[in-house]
This record gives structure tokens, sequence and C-alpha cells, in this order.
């Protein structure tokens, strides 16, 4: 347990020290185009990265981090030296001056950690069999996708902001408006199907016949046989989902409870609260790199065999009764049956309201909405109201720079507090604590938001000049366009659960609003610094994050 609360300071550490270290991606245009000093600035950051933890509900990006390497091979070690690996280049760069990324150096730090342990304890093995390569392939993509997105987005929105046609400029921004609208709301229906698939266990049992069929093996009977019931649970609950905007969420769980039998559901909750408290899956993993312990897990099934009766009679006994007489047939000791007793709480429905609340993401896709209303009305009332001199334009972008700032903090807070969040699910699935991801604690997600909202506040004058001033001089209305491309990116990138760079976000953002004077104002040699550094980041990570591993493991 000791370890587990080291990996936790740790994480919390990290999380402060991306704070100040991202702090420059959040406050460098605002700093630059001296619309606030740089106290003011940082006060500011903070202050919206700790609000993104009621703004971002479902975390996605979290999960993809937690599970960038699989189970078998996740111990208290391995994401003890990913974090220190994680610390030290980020403190490095820091140093430098280097506007690096702190989410690519936590996961090359997990997976270089990962590799080291898989071959320390069984040799080579090939990297698909220990890092998820769709999670890993994902985040390389976005390495440089993000900064494109991110350029791209700021060069239309500094364009549609300099056209001199202002009905042209506001149908632009009503399309822009509609589409973002129409793309947050698909998302959403996405994600409340991935999350049904989840809550049924789909998606596992799904990828466990891909493996079986791929390697050329044959399907398992029980496999085939779970496989069929969880797909006949989604089916038939599939159709309820579509009313989910309109009936809102109570009213979708209660028909899915009503019209679908979930005593399989029940059973399996019940299961996973009495292997967590067996300590199964951390025998299974033992298991995994030594057989010689096989009769331990063999033990502990012939344990969950014998509870399958009153598994099948909860229903009717209710949690009580059956944590009692589950707790006196495994012999747990007095203070360990209290814990067990005051855990064992199982409520399918509302197990499966959080699972689809998570996916709800209107009030993100309401404020962005609420974002675009204001350029609206700021721009129709200098527009109509005033006489649009430069330095009442100056002074309008000055004020919405305030707006673009927040909504960028927002995305930061929101995307990088989720990743040590991940790191410490992993560690409390690693240690037992809990089983799956969706059970991380309430305590997990504010504490990580507001270690970045205080790293934030500590500030990272070193990268500030890099990305203020080096790459291109930047103008309030240039800031607005950056900072509002990069808020939609990283509210975007969130919700599909990539886990991007902010630095790479706002880098690219910055690139596109230069770009749209003219190629020559960007300081492209800075630019391929930069994106060398990028580079360089994931392999250096898990290179020192391997060498971390291999002394603890002496020590």
């Amino acid at each position: 347990m000791t370890l587990v609360v080291v990996i936790i300071l740790l994480a919390l550490i990290f999380d402060y020290i991306n704070g100040f270290h991202d702090a420059a991606n959040a406050i460098a245009t605002v700093v630059s185009t001296k619309v606030l000093t740089p106290l003011q600035a940082v006060i500011w950051a903070a202050m919206f990265n700790f609000t993104a933890y009621f703004i971002f509900k479902d975390h996605a990006v979290a999960n993809t981090i937690s599970k960038t390497v699989f189970e078998n091979f996740i111990t208290l070690d391995v994401i003890l030296a990913g974090l220190i690996a994680a610390i030290f280049w980020n403190l490095l760069t820091w140093w430098f001056g280097i506007p690096s990324s702190s989410s690519h150096t936590l996961i090359g730090g997990f997976a270089g950690a990962a590799v080291m342990h898989a071959f320390m304890v069984k040799g080579f093995m090939p990297l698909r069999d220990i890092i998820d390569q769709d999670s890993i392939m994902k985040t390389i993509y976005f390495i440089f996708l993000a900064p494109i997105i991110g350029m791209v987005m700021a060069a239309y929105i500094t364009l549609v902001t300099i056209k001199q046609n202002y009905w042209g400029k506001l149908s632009l921004i009503l399309i822009s408006s509609i589409a973002t609208f129409f793309l947050f709301d698909y998302i959403m229906n996405v994600k409340l199907e991935e999350n049904l698939k989840k809550f049924y266990k789909l998606d596992k049992l799904e990828n466990a016949i891909k493996i079986c069929e791929s390697d050329g093996k044959k399907i398992d009977k029980k496999l085939l046989e779970n496989y069929n019931i969880s797909k006949s649970h989604f089916d038939k609950s599939l159709p309820f989902l579509e009313n989910y905007k309109s009936i809102g969420n109570k009213k979708v769980v209660e028909g899915i409870v009503n019209s679908v039998d979930l005593k399989d559901v029940e059973i399996r909750k019940q299961i996973e609260i009495v292997q967590k408290f067996i300590k199964y899956e951390t025998i299974k993993k033992e298991v995994f790199f030594d057989e010689t312990k096989k009769e331990k897990l063999a033990a502990l099934d012939a344990k969950l065999k014998d509870l399958q009766i009153d598994f099948q009679l909860h229903s009717r006994f209710g949690d009580s009764v059956t944590a009692v007489n589950i707790a006196r047939k495994l012999q747990f000791g007095e203070v360990q049956s209290n814990k067990f007793i005051s855990a064992y709480k199982i409520d399918v429905g509302e197990s499966l309201s959080k699972d689809l609340e998570k996916a709800d993401n209107r009030i993100l896709n309401y404020s962005l909405m609420l974002f675009f209303a204001i350029f609206a009305c700021v721009y129709y009332y200098v527009e109509k109201f005033k006489k649009p001199t430069a330095s009442k334009m100056s002074n309008m972008f000055k004020k919405l720079q305030l707006l673009s700032s927040a909504a960028f903090s927002l995305g930061h807070g929101g995307s990088d507090a989720q990743k040590v969040m991940g790191i410490i699910g992993a560690a409390l699935i690693a240690n037992g604590t809990i089983v799956d991801f969706k059970e991380i604690p309430s305590w997990v997600p504010l504490a990580c938001y507001a270690a970045i909202g205080l790293g934030t506040l500590s500030g990272g004058w070193k990268i500030v000049k890099t990305m203020g001033s080096k790459i291109t001089k930047v103008t309030p209305l240039e800031g607005v366009g950056a900072e509002t491309a990069g808020a939609i990116t990283l509210f975007l990138t969130a919700q599909m659960g990539i886990p991007v760079s902010t630095t790479h976000t706002i880098t690219g953002s910055i690139i596109g609003v230069g770009a749209t004077k003219r190629l020559s104002a960007v300081r492209w040699g800075v630019t391929r610094n930069l994106l060398f550094a990028w580079i360089i980041t994931i392999p250096i990570s898990a290179l020192v994050a391997a060498a971390a591993y291999f002394v603890i493991s002496l020590v």
C-alpha cells in the first residue's frame, strides 16, 4: 500500500509539473499581446483549468492512457518507473525552454517500463503482446494531426474574422456553429453506444473473439455464449438510446432495466466485488509470469464456483444477507468482513445510469454555442453601434482574448488532468483496489484537476517566450484565432478519447494565424526544432523509463 501512495503522490507531482510546464500553452498569446500581465494570466488560466472538472464528465482520455499497456504487464513498479521518466523529461525540457509534450512523455514512459518488465520476466516478446497498438498509434498520428487541425482551424477563424463583408462573416460563423453542434452531437451518440457496450462487456468479448480469429484458434464455447448473451442485451437496449436527449437518462435506464433481463450483469458485478477482495486479478497476473502458481488460481476459481448459489439468490436476499453469507464462506476476518459487507452494493440500474451519463456532452456543446454567439454579438455591436477604427478593433480583440484564453485553459485542464487520472487508475487496478477504471474514486479527478491548476499558477516563463514570440509575432486578433482553434481541437480530441498534446495544438494554431499574413511571418527554423523535440519525446521517455525500471527491479 505504501508504494501505491508513493505512486499517487508522484503522479500528482507530475500533474503539477505538467501545469507549470504547459502553462505557457494557455497564456503565451494572452501575455505576448499584453492583454494580461503574467501573474494575471496564470491566475486566469489556473481558474479555468480547475473549472474543467465540472464540465468534462467522460474521462475517455484517462481510460485510453490506463489501457496503453495490457493489464498483465501493468505493475506498480512499471507505473513508478514510467512516472520517474516522465517527470525527468518534463523538468529537463522545461529547464531548456523546449515546449515538449507532457502527454507523450507519460505514454512513452509507461510503455517503455512495461516493455522492460516483460523482457526481464519473460524474455523477448512482440510489442503487440505488451502494448495496445491502437492506443499508441492514435497518439502517434495526433502528434502530427493535432497541430495540423489547430493550424487549419486557426487560419480559418482568422480569415473569417478579417473578412470585410459583415453579413458574410456572420453567415460563416452561423455555418461553423451549426457544423460544430452536429459534430459534437454525433460524438455523443457514438459514445452512448460505446458506453452501453462497455456496460455489457461486449467490447472485451468482441476483442477476445477477434484475437482468436486472427491467431487461427477455435473460439471457446463459453466465450461465444457470453458474447451472444451480451450482444442480445445490447441489441434490446439500443433503441432506448434514440430517445436519450428527449426523455433523459432516468427514463432511458428505467426502460432498459424493465425490458432486458440483467440477471447475468448482476451476477458479474457480484463476482467482480469478490474478485477484488480475494486479489483474484493479482494472482492471475502472477500465474501469467509464473505457471507454478496455477494451483493458487485454481483454488480461487473453486471458491468462486462455490459461491454461485449465493450470486443467484442475491435478488431474493439483497446486499446485506448475501454479503454476510459470502464473507462467512470465504472465512474473512472481522475487519475484512466489515469492509466487504460495506462495499457489497449491487445496483445495476445506477451503474448503467452513471455509464450513460458520462457520454452526455451537452454542457460542452452548449458552451461552444454560447462561445460562437458571443463572438457574433460582439462583431455585430462593433459593426452597427461603433465606427470600427483600428484602435476600437484592437480593444475588442483584447477583450475577446480573455474569453478565448479561458476556453483554451478549459481544454487544457480537461485533456491533461485526465492523463494523470489514467495513471492513478492503472495503479489502483494493479494494486487490486478497484477492478475496472469505471470504479475510480471521485477524489482522483478532483485531486488531478486541483494539481494541474496549482501547477499552472506557478507558471512556466521560459516556454512562454518560445510560444509567444519566437514562432511568430502575435496580435490580439491572432491570439483570439489561435486560442479558439486550440480550444475546439482539445474539446474534440478529449471527446474522442485521444491523448493529444496541448503544446502541439497551440503551436499549430499559432503557425496557422501567422501563415495567414504570409508564410515568411512564421519562423520555420524554430518550428522545425519544435517538431524534432516532439518526435523524440516518446522514444527517449521510453528509454529512460526502461532504465528506471531496471534500477527499481534491482533495488
